[in-house]
This record gives C-alpha cells, structure tokens and sequence, in this order.
C-alpha cells in the first residue's frame, strides 16, 4: 500500500502525458493535411520534437524516483514483518536513497534544457555544462533567447 498509491499516480499521470502529446500530433497531422503540406515542422525539428524530450524527461524522472524511493520502501516493508532486521545503519541508507532524489531532478533537467544548461553555466563555468553545439538546433528558441539574454546582461 505504501508504494502502491504513489506509483499508480505517477504512472496515470505519465498516461495523460502521453495521450495528450498523441492528441497534439494527431491534430498536427491533420492541420498540415488540410494545408496541402507533408508536414508543418522543419525536418531537423521532426528529429527532436519537443513533445519527445518532455516525454523523455517524464520517464526519466517516474524512473529516478522509484530508484530512490525503492530501498526506503523494502527497509519500511521489512521493518513492518521483521523488526530485528532493520538497524539504525540499514534505516540511514534507505533515508540517503530516498533524500538524494532532490539531487537527482536537477541533473535530470541540467542535461535535458539549454537554458538550464545556459543558467548553470553563467552561475556555476567550473561544470562545462555548455550548450553551444550539444542541442543540434533542437531548442534553438531557448539557445537563442539563452544568447540574448547573456549579450543583454553584458552590454
């Protein structure tokens, strides 16, 4: 019970997540039909939608939660059947696991959005976190807003 509710709702909201991107494409499909074009994005945007990396991140972050939630869940459970089992040493890595989720969710979003990367690279140059020619383009709206802002600030 204890995991059960928590990894049904993450589970139902990555469903939603899903279905609504479906829906966008679909409704995508269907506008270019109607203009008479094969499709309504550049070529090197059909590689890297952004529906796709949101959709990427989503997964990524349900799965580094279960991955440190996971080892608390066991100890608790264990605990419950077999208290003799569960030492204070065994109760304080579950905790770290489980803590270190917050540290997790950064990284996930440090690699995945340039003005994240950007952002982190003006406050923090020592981790070469740079997003000049690591996007391929893919975000050039973010890069270029990104640019726009560092030109601004140092104007």
């Amino acid at each position: 019970m204890g995991i059960s509710f928590p990894s049904c709702l993450h589970h139902l909201q990555l469903h939603f997540i899903v279905k609504a991107v479906a829906a966008h494409e679909k409704g995508m499909r269907e506008q270019a039909k109607k203009m008479g074009v094969k499709s309504l994005r550049s070529e090197e945007a059909q590689k890297t939608s952004a529906e796709c990396r949101l959709c990427k991140v989503a997964l990524m972050t349900v799965t580094l939660w279960f991955v440190a939630w996971t080892p608390y869940f066991v100890i608790n459970w264990g605990g419950m059947f077999n208290k003799p089992i569960v030492t204070p040493l065994f109760s304080i890595w579950g905790s770290v696991f489980a803590k270190a989720n917050a540290v997790y969710n950064p990284i996930v979003y440090a690699i995945s959005h340039p003005k994240y990367r950007a952002a982190l690279e003006k406050k923090l140059p020592c981790l070469a976190c740079s997003t000049e020619g690591r996007d391929g383009g893919s975000d050039a709206g973010s890069t270029a807003t990104a640019q726009t802002s560092e030109k601004a600030e140092s104007a």
